[in-house]
């Protein structure tokens, strides 16, 4: 395909998933039916798609309107290319440009939210939660993720796991924000397919994510459940890196059908259960709840959440994860631990939460919590610990 047919194909996209489609099934979709598209073509394609998700308003304010042409006009001139040379209307070409869409607009004009890809409504509560690191860490949210590797200790260390990576072509360096990550630097679409992956010595994992797990008690002999379990990394994270009886768990099992397979790659044992069969009495020493959540620290990889959350979802949001921390509580024993984590910015979700968590569970002490920016490097984190006492009711 040549670059301006690939752009007919980010527009045709693009539409879809502005009408409310989901971004990966469209562009499942579009490839299944597109089969003279290559491997590269589809690559191309998606990083049009998910570059102008990220960056929807100001591409918009750019390209003269919230479409997928509009955002891939927005695109070009974001990197300084003339849209003209590509919208020309030969062949698969998108049709030239109009009147309107000729006029070139200054972003430094723009208003903020606008020139920062978020919506309106969204920015004094960022504001309110990251203070003078607001515009820097919006900013770096507009940029693609990097891709981050954790290495199984059980399996390599992480100059074995990067030299085993090295063999399948894929070049990685260490990250300052945990010992077992990886940041890949060439072919990153190659790990599924490389033996450091399939042997399971590397899993693919945010570094911040990463440094959650590293922040956390797991003394050996620990019981340990991953309240909220999803796909199961987490709970991988922690079965690899210390000798711990992990039991995962989540709302909807199915969220966890990979993670058997998953934990028999990696070397290690994992057991699963649903709601119905967690235990009546407390009997793990940590309790991780990894809750659903804004994902507005996550959002380079999944920028149409940001574009879907409103008020009022925030809301819900909040109080599923009150919820959660109230059934999880009463799943920690004397003398253990109850962790937090969100992959959010935001204050309501975060510090506000553990606020009103302690209010109402006053058998639990404060023993700290961390936040992790984009500028850290990995995604947006939060975590927060209490401690279950002793000698409380």
């Amino acid at each position: 395909m040549t670059p301006a047919a690939r752009v007919s194909a980010a527009i045709e996209v693009l539409d879809a998933v502005l009408s409310g489609e989901s971004a990966e099934k469209t562009l499942t979709t579009w490839a299944r039916r597109s089969r003279f598209a290559g491997s590269g073509d589809r690559a191309a394609i998606r990083d049009h798609v998910f570059d102008a998700l990220r960056c929807r308003r100001s591409y918009g304010w750019l390209g003269g309107g919230d479409t997928g042409r509009g955002l891939m006009i927005g695109a070009l001139r974001a990197l300084g290319t003339d849209p003209e040379a590509l919208f020309t209307g030969e062949g698969y070409a998108p049709q030239p440009l109009g009147s309107e869409e000729r006029v070139i607009r200054d972003l430094a004009e723009a208003p903020l939210p606008v020139a920062l890809d978020i919506p309106d409504w969204l920015e004094a509560p960022l504001r309110d939660s990251l203070g003078g690191g607001t515009k820097a860490i919006l900013r770096a949210l507009q940029s693609r993720a990097p891709v981050f590797l954790r290495v199984n200790l059980r399996k390599a260390t992480p100059d074995e796991a990067r030299a085993r990576l090295q063999e399948d072509g894929i070049g990685t360096k260490p990250h300052t924000l945990s010992e077992t990550a990886l940041e890949v630097s060439t072919h990153p679409r190659k790990v599924q397919t490389s033996r450091a992956f399939l042997d399971g010595l590397v899993e693919l994992q945010d570094a911040a994510s990463q440094a959650v797990v590293d922040a956390l008690p797991l003394a050996p002999g620990a019981r340990v459940l991953d309240y909220c379990a999803g796909g199961g990394g987490k709970a991988l994270a922690m079965a690899s890196r210390a000798d711990v009886t992990v039991v995962a768990h989540d709302a909807d099992p199915a969220r966890m059908r990979d993670l058997p397979s998953r934990a028999a790659r990696a070397g290690v044992v994992i057991e699963t259960r649903a709601t119905e069969d967690l235990p009546a009495a407390p009997p793990f020493d940590l309790v991780l709840c990894d809750a659903p959540c804004s994902g507005s620290g996550a959002w380079r990889r999944s920028p149409e959440a940001k574009w879907r959350l409103t008020p009022e979802g925030l809301a819900e949001l909040c109080a599923v994860q009150a919820d959660i921390l109230d059934r999880a509580a009463a799943l920690v024993a004397p003398g253990g631990v109850l962790a937090y984590a969100t992959c959010s910015l935001l204050r309501a979700e975060n510090g506000d939460q553990m606020a009103t968590f302690r209010t109402r569970h006053r058998a639990f002490g404060w023993l700290g919590d961390r936040v992790f920016t984009p500028l850290d490097g990995g995604d947006g984190f939060y975590v927060a610990q209490m401690g279950r006492l002793t000698d409380h009711p």
